[in-house]
């Protein structure tokens, strides 16, 4: 232990000087990017002293045990999820025979979320944080650092954990996306109040941003009475300079900022990503012979967020499918873009869909991975030319999260507020097989941001001074072997916000039955999916190459009296189909209508079927 005695003491007279990165330190030393740099507390001991012991030398006194990523969750990505008390307690130990008795040792823990989408219940990381820190504080840490949480309610949910079990001084630090603001909406000012009246003995924060950005949001906050304030900036931000990946700030450089961040009253300085014992022992420098100063406090408040204010209403329309399915039986149409730049052929298509009545035409995101027009661009032209309300998918495969945000609010600002969350098809199926498959996300956490987007609220947590006014539909897929499995992620994908539901297409009434009795409690309207076979040949491509689709052997039976697509085979199809639609009428008011091959005569002769039998 610490001969200097108690932290929480000795900060309150005193300047503590943190250490810095641990990862870029070991990567310098020729660990891989990308390796389990906690494993090697047990792999690799030495290496882990080495690291310590530098930051010692370069003058600090407050040391991070090698466990940043040392929890349950994290291990589990490289097999180790059953030594988390062993990476743990040997970490405590390593740090503390490193560094000499006037250093305290902290645990580090982060959060379990970090850098991936936030989520709105967290109750599940308890157990996770529990058994981590318990593996700290047997192994003799001088207290606990919570450190990288984007998000308030995440680090609170730790300190509520962790506070009850442990007297031990806990520093708690928050990333922030931007500049005063956590990824969940809240001002640094807020969360430093939170923070305090739950426990924290030290409020902060540390990495994403560099040290001018974190010293702006520290001028800006207005911190609790008392509260002792620590900062772990990353070394400027991370950019490419002469082809690799690194960061900017010299230690110079990072040593001048110490200077202001000590000016705002903060009494622990040290440093994050990119920064090196260089850098500290700049800071150490720096600071060796000042003494802290009082926080002061703005005297001007931070501005409120901006109200939040409705999207225009005649940008909305005039109801969407969810308010249409209410009243009537309501019929979306997949018509799908073309893999051209000629759109006159689909505008006719989409004409004669208006014409039969169709509700929404809806467009899919580049299906089966080939690539097809902007289902944007084409949806704008075909609102503005037609007059109908499209309905846009949108596929987590193409677009990473800066991508996406863009993308929803393009459809946002044009007036086009319906769209269907997809996960997509792998990108190697497709016709760029080179092109990578983004997936930075689940079609399940897609839907939890865009219900954030319509809270006002940006994916990284910023206002959007007006509130979206998404639909968001989801797919089912009625063809697996585990059924219930299925029917669970379909509640989920409700529970996370969907409002409708599209399935895949069927092909017997027995389906159509079994979905409607099992989803007959859901609080959501279901659209079942019809698609009219085209011929022999078509109706064996969809039974065996595409996924998510299964045919009868009655149906494939039907369909083999027509062995090559024509005007026959295609009235056969259309004959089966409208059987479907009967047998659907009465168990759904929702019907969705998948075009085969740009056949819109045959989409359209359903969705007249299904008008003329409603009386429309």
């Amino acid at each position: 232990m610490n001969d200097r005695g108690s932290l929480k003491e000795y900060v309150r007279g005193h300047l503590i000087v943190g250490d810095g990165a641990m990862t870029s330190w070991l990567h310098q030393r020729g660990v891989p990017i990308g390796w389990c740099g906690e494993e090697l507390n047990l792999s690799r001991p030495d290496l882990i002293r080495e690291s310590h012991r530098a930051y010692y030398a370069a003058g600090a006194r407050l040391i991070e045990t090698n466990t940043f990523g040392a929890n349950r969750d994290a291990l589990a990505r490289h097999g180790l999820a059953d030594s988390v008390y062993r990476i743990n307690w040997k970490a405590a130990g390593l740090a503390r025979e490193a560094v000499g008795p006037d250093a305290w040792v902290m645990g580090s823990m982060t959060a379990i979320s970090a850098g991936r989408v936030r989520h709105e219940v967290l109750p599940g990381h308890r157990d996770i944080f529990i058994e981590q820190a318990e593996a700290l504080l047997a192994g003799g840490v001088d207290g606990l650092i919570l450190e990288t949480f984007l998000d308030l309610a995440e680090l609170l949910l730790a300190l509520q954990t962790l506070r009850p079990r442990t007297d031990l001084p806990i520093i708690a630090q928050l990333a922030c996306m931007e500049v005063g603001k956590t990824r969940d909406g809240h001002s640094v000012t807020e969360a430093f109040r939170i923070l305090t009246d739950a426990g924290a003995d030290v409020i902060g924060l540390n990495c994403r941003l560099g040290p001018a950005e974190l010293l702006r949001t520290m001028e800006q906050a207005v911190v609790p009475a008392g509260a002792i304030l620590s900062v772990f900036p990353n070394a400027g931000r991370l950019g490419i300079m002469e082809g690799e990946f690194g960061y900017t700030s010299s230690p110079a450089y990072f040593a001048d900022r110490a200077r202001q961040f000590h000016a705002q009253g903060i009494r622990i300085i040290g440093g994050c990503c990119g920064t090196t014992p260089d850098h500290i022992r700049a800071v150490s420098s720096v600071l060796k012979d000042l003494r802290p100063l009082a926080r002061i406090n703005p005297e001007t408040p931070p501005e409120p967020a901006p109200a939040l204010r409705p999207a225009a209403i005649s940008s909305v329309g005039t109801g969407t499918i969810t308010d249409t399915v209410k009243e009537r039986p309501t019929v979306l149409v997949e018509f799908d873009p073309p893999k051209d730049l000629d759109i006159e052929r689909y505008m006719i298509g989409a004409a004669s869909l208006q014409d039969a009545g169709a509700d929404s035409i809806t467009m899919a995101d580049n299906s089966l991975a080939q690539t097809r027009m902007s289902n944007l661009a084409l949806g704008a032209i075909v609102k503005m030319r037609l007059g109908i309300d499209p309905l846009i998918h949108v596929a987590c495969r193409d677009r990473n999260l800066i991508g996406q945000q863009s993308h929803l609010m393009g459809l946002h600002a044009l007036g086009i507020h319906q769209i269907l969350v997809v996960t997509g098809d792998p990108a190697r199926f497709g016709d760029l097989p080179g092109a990578s498959s983004v997936f930075d996300v689940s079609s399940f956490d897609m839907i939890r941001m865009v219900k954030q987007l319509n809270a006002g609220i940006s994916f990284s947590g910023q206002p959007l001074r007006e509130r979206g006014r998404f639909v968001v539909g989801a797919a089912f897929n009625p063809h697996v072997a585990n059924l219930t499995g299925a029917f669970n992620r379909l509640g989920k994908k409700i529970e996370v916000g969907a409002d409708f539901i599209l399935t895949q297409p069927v092909y017997d009434v027995k389906t159509i039955e079994m979905i409607a009795e099992r989803t007959r409690h859901l609080p959501v309207p279901i659209f079942i999916g019809i698609m009219p076979i085209t011929s022999a040949r078509n109706a064996q491509f969809l039974h065996n190459e595409v996924p998510g689709i299964r045919l009868t052997d009655g149906v494939l039976k039907r369909m083999a009296k027509y062995p090559v697509a024509g005007p026959d085979a295609r009235r056969e199809g259309l004959d089966l189909a409208r059987e479907l639609l009967d047998a659907a009428r009465e168990c759904f008011r929702g019907f969705y209508l998948m075009t085969p091959f740009s056949y819109y005569e045959l989409t359209a002769a359903l969705t007249r079927h299904v008008k003329d039998a409603d009386g429309g």
